[in-house]
C-alpha cells in the first residue's frame, strides 16, 4: 500500500509540472497573459501612410452647417456624400475606399473647434475637405496647422485661405472675396461711372473682404461708395439695415450676404419699392436656395459672378457633362434639387478632390496631400464654365483668377459679354 501510495503522489507531481510549463495561471491582482500577437497585415510596397490612410481606405473628414443661420450649405456636405459613395461603389480611388465623415457645426466658431479636434484626435482623419464659412474655419485653420493637418479647399473665398508662407496647411476653393469685389467695382466704374452705392456686408472677415475688393476696383471712384451697413449672422433678420440703404438714396446695391440674409435683402428691397442697380455675392446665386425664396421675380436683373456651369441655363440642356450630372442627382441624391447651384458646386469641388488624390498616388501622407493640392495644373471639369481652369502652386493657393459676370434674367444666369 505505501509502494502504492508513494507512486501516486510521483505520477501527479510530473502531471503539475508539465501542466505549469504549458500555462502558469496568474497571481491574483497580476494582469492577464497578452495573447500571442497576429503578424499585421503588410502594407503595399513602397506605400506612405498618415493617420487616416490604409491599403484599403483613406478617412476624409468635413465640419460642415447642417443646421443654424447657414444650414442652406448643408447640401454641399449631403451631395459629397453621394459622390463618395458612387465613387467607393465603382472602385474607390487607387482601390481605396472614401471614409467620409461630415459632422454639424451649425456654422458656430466654438462648435466646429470642437468637432474638428474630434475629427483629428479620435476619428483620425486623414484631412478636412471643404469645412465651410470664414468665421468657422478661421477658428479652426491655427490649430489644424499647428497639428499639420491639412485644410483643404475651403468653402470660402477670404484671402487668408491663400497665405501658404504663414499657414501652409490650408488652401481654399473658391474664388477669392477681393477678387470676385474687385471685379464688380471694375465693371460699375466702368459702365456705371456715377452710381452712389450702398453696402450691405456680414460683419466678419467675409464682408470685410469685400469691401475691401470693392473699394479696390472702383479706384478713385470709391468715394461714391456713400452708406455701408453690417448685420451680425445671429440676426433675425436684416430689415433695419435695409431701411438704413434705402434711405440713403444708393441707385446701386452690393448685396454682400449668405443665402438667408441675401434672400432677405432681395425681397425686402423690391418689396420696399428700392429698385437699385443689385450685385450679390457669388456664394448666395443658388436659383433653389436663395432666388426661389426671395422672389423670381424680385430678382430678375441682379448681378454676380460665375466660374461654374448654371443648371438652370437651357443652354447646357444637352450638355453631356450637365446631364450626367443631373442623372447623379436622381440616383445618388434625389433630395437634391438640380436647380440648387449649391450642389453643382459640392460635386465639383469632389471632383476636385478626387483629381488630388490621384495625384497622390500610394504617397497618402499629409505632407503630400496639400503638396499635390498645390500642384493642380490646368485643371478643369466639364461643369466649369468654358475657359475656366484651377491652377495652384506652393506660392499661389488661389485656384481660379478668371471670372465671369452674369446677370439673372428671371429663369437662369446668363453670362454678360465682355
Amino acid at each position: 500500500m505505501r509502494a502504492s501510495a508513494c507512486l501516486l503522489m510521483f505520477v501527479a507531481a510530473l502531471f503539475t509540472i508539465s501542466c505549469s510549463k504549458k500555462e502558469e495561471a496568474p497571481a491574483p491582482g497580476d494582469p492577464a497573459p497578452a495573447p500571442a500577437a497576429e503578424a499585421a497585415p503588410k502594407a503595399r510596397e513602397g506605400t506612405k501612410y498618415d493617420p487616416g490612410a490604409t491599403d484599403t481606405e483613406i478617412k476624409v473628414g468635413q465640419s460642415m452647417p447642417y443646421s443654424g443661420p447657414a444650414s442652406a450649405y448643408g447640401t454641399i456636405g449631403r451631395v459629397q456624400a453621394a459622390y463618395f459613395k458612387r465613387l467607393n461603389e465603382n472602385g474607390g480611388i487607387n482601390g481605396r475606399k472614401i471614409n467620409f465623415i461630415s459632422v454639424d457645426d451649425s456654422y458656430s466658431p466654438p462648435k466646429a473647434v470642437e468637432q474638428v479636434r474630434k475629427l483629428v484626435e479620435q476619428d483620425e482623419v486623414l484631412f478636412v475637405f471643404q469645412p465651410l464659412g470664414t468665421p468657422s474655419n478661421t477658428a479652426i485653420q491655427k490649430y489644424l496647422n499647428q497639428k499639420k493637418v491639412p485644410q483643404l479647399f475651403v468653402s470660402s473665398g477670404a484671402t487668408k485661405w491663400g497665405d501658404p508662407k504663414n499657414f501652409p496647411w490650408t488652401i481654399g476653393f473658391n474664388p477669392s472675396y477681393q477678387l470676385e469685389a474687385k471685379t464688380y467695382g471694375q465693371y460699375i466704374a466702368k459702365h456705371q461711372p456715377k452710381a452712389k452705392i450702398a453696402v450691405l456686408y456680414q460683419n466678419d472677415d467675409f464682408g470685410k473682404d469685400y469691401l475691401m475688393g470693392l473699394k479696390e476696383g472702383l479706384g478713385d471712384k470709391a468715394k461714391q461708395v456713400i452708406k455701408e451697413v453690417s448685420y451680425e449672422v445671429t440676426d433675425a433678420t436684416i430689415d433695419s439695415q435695409m431701411a438704413t440703404l434705402k434711405s440713403s438714396k444708393a441707385d446701386t446695391f452690393i448685396n454682400v450676404a449668405t443665402p438667408k440674409f441675401a434672400a432677405q435683402a432681395i425681397r425686402k428691397a423690391f418689396d420696399s419699392g428700392w429698385k437699385p442697380t443689385q450685385y450679390v455675392t457669388n456664394v448666395s446665386i443658388s436659383v433653389g436656395s436663395v432666388l426661389t425664396p426671395a422672389g423670381i421675380d424680385k430678382s430678375i436683373g441682379l448681378i454676380s459672378m460665375m466660374y461654374l456651369k448654371d443648371p438652370t441655363d437651357p443652354q447646357y440642356d444637352n450638355d453631356p457633362a450637365m446631364k450626367e450630372y443631373k442623372e447623379f442627382l436622381a440616383k445618388w441624391y434625389p433630395d437634391g434639387k438640380a436647380i440648387d447651384g449649391t450642389n453643382l458646386y459640392g460635386y465639383v469641388a469632389a471632383q476636385t478632390l478626387e483629381q488630388v488624390l490621384k495625384q497622390c498616388g500610394d504617397d497618402l501622407t499629409r505632407e503630400n496631400v496639400i503638396k499635390q493640392a498645390a500642384n493642380l495644373k490646368e485643371f478643369t471639369t466639364p461643369l466649369f464654365q468654358p475657359g475656366v481652369v484651377a491652377n495652384t502652386s506652393p506660392d499661389d493657393f488661389f485656384l481660379f483668377d478668371k471670372l465671369a459676370l452674369a446677370k439673372f434674367n428671371g429663369t437662369n444666369w446668363s453670362v454678360i459679354p465682355e
